[in-house]
C-alpha cells in the first residue's frame, strides 16, 4: 500500500492487543506486543484510515480469585486496582488504546450469554461427566496448575498437574503420585462433575480452510495442521463454583472457563466504544461486514485465537477476523527474563530509571519483523543504537542545521525550484518504507530509514554549512543548503512518527506545520516558511541508568543452606532415602550426546525440542523441560548427558526419544548436565 492508494480507498479497521492478566504487573515482555500494534495502528491512521483500537484486562479466574482473597480484598477491588496500574503504564508507553477495558464488564457478560445460547441452538454444546481433583479443605474443584506432585514418568517431586518441568512429559492431573494441593496443601480427592463442551470437533472442516485462508502467518498455519494430524478435542467450557467469573445460563453453579469470554472481550470493548461514540457495532461484527479485524497475539496463544476463537465466531453468526498476526517472546541480553539477574524489568520499572518511552518503541522496532521470530533486548546494544541512531544521526540533522535558519534568516526557509538529489531519493523512499509498515517488517523500514538519514547527513557534511557561513556573499547557498537539511528532516521525522510520536509532535511544533500524515510527503516546504527556534529534543541515555535499572530490579536471594544446617534447624529428620542397588543403576544407558539443533516448541510452556548426536545413523528428538533456563540458540553444539535406552515416549508434540539430565530446585534451574572438556559424543558415562 502506498500513501496514493490510502487517500483513494480509506477503510474501516479494528484492532486488537491480547488481554493482558489483572494478576501481575506489565512488564517488557509484555510491551513487545502492545508497542508492535500500536505502530501499525499510528501507521494506519497517518494513511487516512478510520482505526479503532481497542483492548481490556483479562479479570477471570481462579488465581484472580485466590489472589485477592489473600490480599483480603474483593476481586472486583483487585481487577480495578490493576486495570489503573496497567492503563497508566500503556498510557506512557504512548500505546494509544480508543477504548481500555475489562472482560468483567456488562457488556461481556451480555455477549458472552448471548454466544452461548446460539452455539447450544446451533447445536455445538454437549455436557459430559468427567473426574476432576477436589480441594477437601478450600472446597474447590483444582485448575491443573493448582495440582502438584510427583511425575508419573520420572518420579520427580513438586510438578504441576498437567506436565513436568524435569523430564517434559504431558499427563492429566488425576495421574499424578502423591498429588496435593497448591491452594491448601490437603490431598485431593477425585470427584465427578458435570461439565459443558464446546464440540470443536465438529468445526475440523471449516477450521482446515479458514486456518490456510491466508488469515494466518505461513509458520502459524503449519502450527495449526499439526494439531489437526492428531485430531480436534471438544473444549471444556465450564468451570466449577466457587470461580471468579459469568455464571453459564441455566446452569446454576457452572461458570464459563475464562477462554470462552475473554476474546469476547474484544467485541465487549468496543461494543462500550461504540456506545460513547456513536458507532455502529453490527457495521464491525457482521457476518458480511466490509470493515476489517486484526488481532496481535503473542504465540503462546495461537491455539486459542486460531481455533477456538474463529469457531466460535463462525457458529454463532459473527464475523471471522481478517488476519492474526503472532509475535515471538521475548528475552534479555539472550536468555529469559530473569528476576535474580535483575532482566525482569517492569513498565514502571523502566519509565523510574530510563524515563522516556520512545527509546524502548524505536529499539522493539528496530528488531521486529512479521514473523513469529524471538527477539532480544540486549542492554548494551540498547544504549548504543538509540544514543547512535537518534541522537547521533537523527536529530543531528536539524542540531547542525537549525541554528543557522534561526539567527541569519529569521527562521525563514528558501526552497530551491528543483529539489537535490538526496532530498529526492528520501521522498521517493516513502512507498517502500508505508509497505514495510503495513506488512509489519519493522526492522526493515528503521534499516532504510537509517540510510536515508545517513544519506541526508552526508549531504550535510558536503554543503558544510559551518564553512559557508564563514564566507562573504554565500548567504544564499548556506539559506538553500540548510533548508534542504530541515526539510529532509521533516520527511524522516514523518517516516519514523509511528514509532516516535511524542517527539514527532515536538518537532511538528517546532517545524511550525500542522499534524505530519503520510501524504504529508508530497507538501514540501514553501520559500518563505517559518520554523521556530530550536530546542534540544532528546539527550542520550546514559549506561549507568541501564546498571541502575538491573540492580532495582534484583531479588534478593538467600544463600542456600547446606544439609548440615538444614538438619541442625530441623526438629525433624531428613526423609529416608529411597535406595536402589548397581543392578538398578547398570540398567541405564547414560550416553554423552551433542545437540545439533534446539528449538522453541510451540504450545508448550517449558518444554525445548533438542536434536541430540550419540553417533547413531540419525540424532534422536528429545522433549526437555528446560526452556525457563536456557535460549535454543546457546544450546547449539553443546555436548551434555542423556539417557538413551528409555523407551520412546509419544507427545502430543511429538515423539520424544530420551531424556537430558538436568538440576533443578527451589533457588534455580533447570540446568542440564554438561561432562568435562575431552568428553567424546557416544561415550558411555559410568
Amino acid at each position: 500500500m502506498t500513501q496514493q492508494t490510502s487517500k483513494k480507498n480509506p477503510k474501516k479497521i479494528l484492532v486488537t492487543s491480547a488481554l493482558p492478566y489483572a494478576n501481575g504487573s506489565i512488564h517488557l515482555g509484555h510491551l513487545v506486543e502492545y508497542i508492535q500494534t500500536d505502530i501499525w495502528v499510528r501507521f494506519q491512521k497517518m494513511q487516512g484510515h478510520t482505526v479503532h483500537y481497542v483492548c481490556a484486562d483479562d479479570t477471570h479466574g481462579t488465581p484472580i480469585m485466590l489472589r485477592a482473597e489473600k490480599e483480603g480484598i474483593t476481586p472486583e477491588a483487585l481487577i480495578a486496582n490493576v486495570h489503573d496500574e496497567h492503563s497508566a503504564d500503556f498510557a506512557e508507553f504512548l500505546v494509544e488504546f480508543d477504548n481500555y477495558y475489562s472482560t468483567n464488564a456488562p457488556e461481556n457478560k451480555e455477549l458472552s450469554q448471548s454466544i452461548y445460547k446460539k452455539l447450544k441452538t446451533a447445536g455445538k454444546i454437549a455436557t459430559k461427566t468427567i473426574e476432576q481433583f477436589y480441594d477437601p479443605v478450600k472446597n474447590m474443584f483444582l485448575p491443573d496448575r493448582f495440582i502438584k506432585g510427583e511425575c508419573p514418568k520420572c518420579h520427580a517431586k513438586d510438578q504441576y498437574g498437567d506436565s513436568c518441568e524435569v523430564c517434559g512429559a504431558t499427563y492429566n492431573p488425576t495421574e499424578l503420585i502423591n498429588a496435593y494441593s497448591a491452594v491448601s496443601g490437603a490431598a485431593p480427592v477425585r470427584k465427578e462433575t458435570e461439565h459443558y463442551f464446546f464440540k470443536l470437533s465438529e468445526c475440523e472442516d471449516f477450521l482446515k480452510e479458514w486456518t490456510r485462508s491466508g488469515t494466518l502467518q505461513g509458520e502459524a498455519a503449519n502450527k495449526m495442521g499439526e494439531w489437526f494430524e492428531s485430531g480436534l478435542n471438544d473444549w471444556d467450557i465450564s468451570r466449577d463454583a466457587p470461580y471468579f467469573g459469568f455464571e453459564i445460563p441455566d446452569a446454576p453453579g457452572k461458570y464459563f472457563y475464562v477462554w470462552l469470554d475473554a476474546p469476547i472481550g474484544y467485541m465487549a470493548s468496543f461494543k462500550k466504544l461504540c456506545a460513547d461514540k456513536g458507532l455502529d457495532f453490527d457495521e464491525y461484527w457482521n457476518k458480511d461486514s466490509n470493515t476489517e479485524l486484526y488481532h496481535f497475539i503473542g504465540k503462546d496463544i495461537l491455539y486459542f485465537h486460531a481455533l477456538f476463537w474463529p469457531a466460535t465466531l463462525e457458529y454463532s453468526g459473527y464475523r471471522t477476523p481478517t488476519k492474526i498476526f503472532a509475535h515471538g517472546f521475548l528475552t534479555v541480553n539472550g536468555e529469559k527474563m530473569s528476576k535474580s539477574r535483575g532482566t525482569f524489568i517492569t513498565a514502571r520499572s523502566y519509565l523510574d530509571h530510563i524515563k522516556n518511552p520512545e527509546y524502548l518503541r524505536y529499539y522493539y522496532a528496530a528488531k521486529l519483523n512479521s514473523t513469529m521470530e524471538d527477539i532480544d533486548l540486549n542492554l548494551e546494544d540498547f544504549v548504543a543504537r538509540v544514543n547512535s541512531d537518534l541522537v547521533g544521526k537523527y536529530i543531528n540533522i536539524a542540531s547542525r542545521t537549525a541554528g543557522f535558519i534561526n539567527k541569519r534568516f529569521g527562521g525563514k526557509l528558501k526552497i530551491p525550484s528543483t529539489h537535490p538529489s538526496a532530498v529526492q531519493e528520501i521522498k521517493n523512499s516513502a512507498s517502500l518504507i508505508a509497505d514495510c509498515y503495513l506488512a509489519r517488517d519493522y526492522g526493515k523500514a528503521l534499516r532504510e530509514i537509517m540510510r536515508l538519514t545517513d544519506l541526508a547527513n552526508a549531504d550535510i557534511a558536503a554543503a558544510a554549512p559551518w564553512i559557508t557561513a564563514k564566507k562573504e556573499g554565500e548567504d544564499a547557498s548556506l539559506q538553500l543548503d540548510c533548508s534542504s537539511a530541515i526539510e529532509m528532516f521533516r520527511l524522516l521525522t514523518i517516516y519514523l512518527k509511528p514509532v516516535l510520536p511524542n517527539l514527532a509532535a515536538k518537532i511538528e511544533a517546532f517545524l511550525n506545520v500542522p499534524e505530519l500524515t503520510w501524504v504529508s510527503v508530497d507538501t514540501p516546504f514553501e520559500t518563505g516558511h517559518q520554523i521556530n527556534t530550536y530546542e534540544h529534543l532528546i539527550t542520550r541515555i546514559d549506561p549507568k541508568l541501564i546498571e541502575a535499572m538491573t540492580e532495582a530490579n534484583k531479588e534478593n536471594l538467600q544463600a542456600t543452606p547446606t544439609v548440615a544446617q538444614t538438619v541442625a534447624a530441623s526438629s525433624t529428620a531428613l526423609p529416608e532415602v529411597e535406595y536402589i542397588s548397581i543392578d538398578d543403576f547398570t540398567k541405564v544407558d547414560l550416553r554423552i550426546a551433542k545437540i545439533v539443533n534446539a528449538e522453541h516448541v510451540e504450545g508448550a510452556e517449558k518444554l525445548l525440542k533438542l536434536l541430540l548426536d550419540i553417533g547413531e545413523d540419525k540424532p534422536r528428538q528429545v522433549f526437555a523441560g528446560i526452556k525457563s533456563a536456557y535460549d535454543p540458540a546457546t544450546l547449539v553444539g553443546r555436548l551434555t548427558v542423556m539417557v538413551a535406552n528409555l523407551a520412546p515416549r509419544k507427545m502430543k508434540f511429538g515423539m520424544s526419544e530420551g531424556m537430558v539430565l538436568a538440576a533443578s530446585d527451589e533457588c534455580g534451574g533447570p540446568f542440564i548436565l554438561s561432562p568435562d572438556a575431552g568428553a567424546q559424543l557416544g561415550m558411555r558415562v559410568k
